[in-house]
């Protein structure tokens, strides 16, 4: 997404993403935000009156819907859709990054969690809404896919749950390891929750 195609406003909501997946809420500072977005200084404060807690809150929200929208991306790339082949592109989207860029990036819903969820209740509520946000379009694919619809959003809550763990192991490794062994071994589990004579 090139940052200079959107207005100021988005182009800050992306920008508190990108930097926040990166450094955390607490390193990123407002003036950091409008430099990446390239904004003008003085709008800030008129797109955001609710300062960085409103930012904050808006790019994890973004970061949700992103998520749920790569859903199906991944699974209009596939000739046919499997639970497994779905985690598979979730989990490949991030080998594949890190192995391009190296491990510097993270999920910028669990950075502000882990950084404002027990100070900040509207940025835990933004994430919450976030995660809920992206474990909907999986529950749903799921369903498409013949899970039955009583166990597919606890599917699509382990799915998302495994991913984001082995994201920071890889971090904290430097190294795809994690991430290739939750793809490894959830894809049977995931299958086998595909109601028999689908």
């Amino acid at each position: 997404m090139a940052v200079s195609r959107r207005g100021p406003r988005e182009r800050m909501v992306f920008s508190a993403a990108q930097l926040i997946r990166r450094d955390g809420v607490s390193a990123t500072g407002l003036r950091d935000i409008v430099a990446h977005a390239r904004a003008p200084r003085g709008s800030l404060r008129h797109y955001f009156p609710g300062g960085k807690e409103q930012l904050v809150n808006e790019a994890v929200e973004w970061a949700g819907r992103y998520a749920a929208k790569r859903v199906a991306r991944f699974l209009a790339e596939m000739p046919e859709p499997s639970p497994s082949r779905l985690f598979d592109a979730m989990v490949r989207q991030w080998t594949d990054e890190y192995r391009s860029a190296g491990f510097a990036t993270g999920c910028p819903v669990v950075a502000a969690t882990v950084d404002r969820a027990g100070s900040a209740e509207s940025t835990r509520e933004a994430a919450a809404a976030a995660f809920a946000a992206w474990n909907r379009p999986v529950a749903r694919a799921l369903t498409e896919m013949g899970v039955p619809a009583r166990r597919a959003a606890s599917l699509a809550t382990l799915m998302i749950s495994a991913l984001e763990g082995a994201i920071v192991i890889a971090r904290a490794e430097r190294d795809v390891r994690a991430l290739e062994t939750v793809a490894r071994e959830l894809g049977p589990l995931l299958d086998a929750g595909v109601a028999p004579g689908d």
